[in-house]
């Protein structure tokens, strides 16, 4: 078969890429690189059944071209990360709801199958935990920008459901939790790729807010294969689907872990939301996904541990290190590993 991915020079974009290409699949990839990264789909470029496109999904006749090549579009294009929504809102409102509309207009035309990644952020403020997908989304005022991300990926999921139901468009929305392992950078507040480099560089490991706050890690391996499988299920159309772990841990937790994974003498530090981010931010306290619909549907549970994905993602950044540095300049203690 043949694949579009939207943002396939992005974290899980080029993990989705390779996924595809083992299974003998041909990949055409799509990213303005504005949050992706050509160094992570370098060792794929030279592949036969890979082609890539630098462009922007606004350019509509390059994208009605390579939707039609296409079988299936994965379409993981997006503004990412906390510090970008809150520093760059217009980017975010106007780079996922105009580039989703894009996207499902040009696969209307000839009904190819759209998987919308959208994101655990919808739920906003909830305090039901575990979240289901029927559960009702609470969001925070408008006058927070924080909270843009949020509306913009739940408008996304009205269009994409819109589409299905009005123009019998087949779509997948894939509500994803906090999805990590090697390749995801940092810059934009990923807190994992974060805490990892600050212990290897033996500096500070810095919580922003209390860290009693808790997520669940998904190792994107696991969010590849979850999504994998609902393309391959046919009542997964027109459905909205949790893909994450169920595995809780505060943020405090997950320093801890990295310090101890790490063996690094780094000291946990707190920055207040206020510091961090912007006046009044709110964060979710608690984000914990119902996953008994990827099962039901799937047959497939995400069950990677945490303490195995906290040393993927340290190995992915000291073998990093080890190729950045010059073989004289490298030293065998983990806290001078740098990237």
């Amino acid at each position: 078969m043949r694949h579009l991915i939207t943002g396939g020079a992005g974290f899980i974009g080029s993990h989705l890429a390779e996924a595809l290409l083992k299974r003998g699949d041909e990949v055409f990839v799509l990213d303005d690189l504005s949050t992706g990264s050509v160094e992570n789909i370098r060792h794929l470029k030279s592949h036969e059944r890979f082609h890539y496109f630098f462009d922007s999904i606004t350019n509509k006749q390059m994208l009605a071209e390579l939707v039609d090549e296409s079988d299936i579009v994965f379409h993981l294009a997006a503004a990412v990360g906390v510090r970008l929504i809150v520093e760059s809102p217009v980017r975010t409102l106007e780079t996922n709801v105009y580039g989703t509309q894009l996207v499902l207009d040009a696969a209307s035309k000839k009904k190819k199958l759209v998987v919308t990644a959208s994101t655990s952020e919808v739920y906003g403020k909830s305090d039901k935990v575990p979240f289901h997908e029927d559960a009702d989304l609470v969001l925070g005022a408008t006058t927070m920008s924080r909270w843009s991300y949020a509306a913009s990926k739940a408008l996304d999921e009205f269009l994409a459901l819109s589409y299905w139901k009005e123009r019998k468009q087949p779509v997948i929305v894939v509500r994803l939790f906090n999805t990590v392992g090697p390749r995801q950078i940092g810059r934009y507040g990923m807190v994992l790729p974060n805490f990892v480099r600050q212990a290897l560089d033996g500096a500070p490991i810095t919580i922003f807010g209390t860290g009693l706050q808790s997520r669940c890690f998904c190792d994107v391996r696991d969010t590849i294969e979850s999504i994998l499988r609902l393309v391959g299920t046919e009542s997964a159309v027109g459905e909205v689907i949790n893909v994450g772990s169920d595995e809780e841990i505060s943020i405090e937790g997950l320093a801890r872990v990295v310090k101890k994974r790490t063996n690094s003498e780094s000291a946990i530090t707190y920055i207040p939301y206020d510091q961090a981010y912007e006046p009044g931010f709110e964060d979710m306290q608690r984000r914990v996904p119902a996953l008994t619909k990827l099962q039901k549907l799937t047959g497939f549970r995400p069950a990677t541990p945490l303490t195995e994905i906290v040393d993927r993602v340290v190995a992915h950044f000291q073998e990093k290190a080890g190729k950045e540095l010059p073989a004289a300049a490298t030293r065998s203690s983990s806290a001078t590993a740098s990237v």
